[in-house]
């Protein structure tokens, strides 16, 4: 198999930037990586500006690169691809039965789930390596599990095995508390497949899996639970929408529609401190904190504890806890919002490096905690819109991490 590659919702390439170990230098990306991007799309239907995909065809070129909506893409047409990546946006994964029996189940138009699935479909993807936020395993409040496990049961009725894990990017050796769930699906057809359907379901996770060699665990479970999502308990997708709810722990592992799932701890690496990311050069007085925005950061970040009503009229208290102010430099990042640098309780403040005085985040040290090159977003947008696209995005570190096991099992599938 050729190392090629398409990335969904692609934003401004954060696992470009990652399979490719990609630099920045003199204006110029330099791929350091063996991974052949044949497409990407990128589209943002809530605003007419295309900041993200006009940040990733400057740093990549505009070949190969879509910016329509992606249901409006032929899937037939995408280019031939060994690995299919993407962040795809959180959601309401529900499903719907089509008008007519003929038509059978269908996603709810607009949900972004179902045009990796729809892509699939069409090209027959080898392998998927995908990133979401960690409460995708706990949505809906109502149905807890439910989307999760609608996601995994479309990946098995499409011939695929999963492997999940969430990470906490801290953890092992990055700059920011980010805790995001990350997804390896590989097709029946792979000899990946066929390798690991031999192995144990609690090694996988904890030993001889993609995230287990380069995230290493404990191997102790602190909880854990087996989950049958096969034909055999829901005959369609519909019944999982309509009645499936399950505990899903951190990390997991699919085949044949038996889901074993695990709660386990990391074995950490080496702390990232904030203060490796800051600048050291002079910086621009527009970051620096009056004297009256520090007393209302220090109102913001600090405890409280708010009476407020129910809607039948109960009073109830909402708590917060109190907030180190300024951040603390020998700590990795809290983790970003696309609020950063606005006078909100999660937005970072630190001391300066010159100065000492306090002062919000450059966008520059924004792409440091999530490791993308000095000035990536630097491509015309403004700061706020550079802080967004920062929020926005994935660990780039961790993409590199990953990577380098894909790489591995893509070269023995040859």
């Amino acid at each position: 198999m050729e190392k090629t590659v398409i990335e969904l919702f692609a934003g401004v390439g954060g696992f470009r930037c990652g399979l490719n170990n990609v630099e920045l230098k003199n204006n110029k990306v330099i791929e350091n990586g063996n991974w052949n991007f044949v497409w990407a799309n990128q589209w943002e239907p809530a605003t007419k500006s295309q900041e993200a995909f006009e940040c990733y065809t400057k740093r990549f070129g505009k070949k190969d690169a879509s910016n329509i909506d992606i249901f409006k893409v032929d899937k037939k047409g995408i280019p031939n691809h060994t690995l299919l990546v993407g962040g795809f946006p959180c959601q309401d994964y529900s499903v719907a039965r089509g008008l007519s029996g003929s038509k059978g189940i269908e996603g709810k138009k607009g949900v972004l789930w179902w045009a990796i699935i729809d892509t699939i479909k069409a090209k027959k993807t080898p392998f998927l390596f995908l990133e979401n936020v960690d409460r995708l395993l706990l949505s809906p409040a109502s149905q807890r599990g439910r989307d999760f496990g609608i996601i995994l049961r479309s990946l098995y009725d499409n011939g695929y095995a999963v492997e999940w894990r969430v990470i906490n990017a801290a953890e092992y050796g990055e700059p920011q508390k980010r805790r995001r769930i990350y997804i390896i699906a590989y097709h029946k057809s792979t000899k990946y497949y066929k390798k690991m359907q031999q192995a144990n379901m609690k090694d996988i996770i904890t030993k001889s899996g993609i995230f287990a060699k380069q995230f290493p665990v404990l191997e102790y479970e602190l909880d854990n639970n087996l989950i049958d999502i096969s034909k055999k308990t829901y005959k369609t997708l519909l019944d999982i929408n309509n009645t499936f709810k399950a505990q899903f722990y951190n990390a997991g592992v699919m085949y044949d529609g038996i889901i074993y799932t695990a709660k386990l701890e990391a074995i950490p690496n080496e702390v990232y401190p904030l203060k490796k990311i800051r600048e050291h050069k002079e910086i621009d007085s527009k970051y620096f904190l009056s004297e009256d925005k520090i007393e209302k950061f220090k109102i913001l970040k600090g405890s409280k504890r708010i009476p407020r009503k129910k809607p039948n009229g109960e009073t109830y208290y909402y708590a917060e806890g109190k907030m180190p102010f300024p951040d603390n430099l020998d700590a990795p990042a809290r983790t970003m919002l696309t609020s950063e640098s606005r006078l909100g309780r999660s937005t970072h403040v630190i001391e300066d490096y010159k100065t000492k005085k306090l002062r919000l985040l450059t966008p520059i040290e924004c792409e440091r905690i999530n490791r993308f090159p000095d000035n990536w977003t630097n491509t015309g947008m403004s700061d706020k819109r550079r802080y967004f696209m920062m929020g926005n995005a994935l660990v780039v570190g961790i993409v590199k991490k990953v990577g380098i096991e894909l790489e591995k099992i893509i070269e023995e599938e040859n």
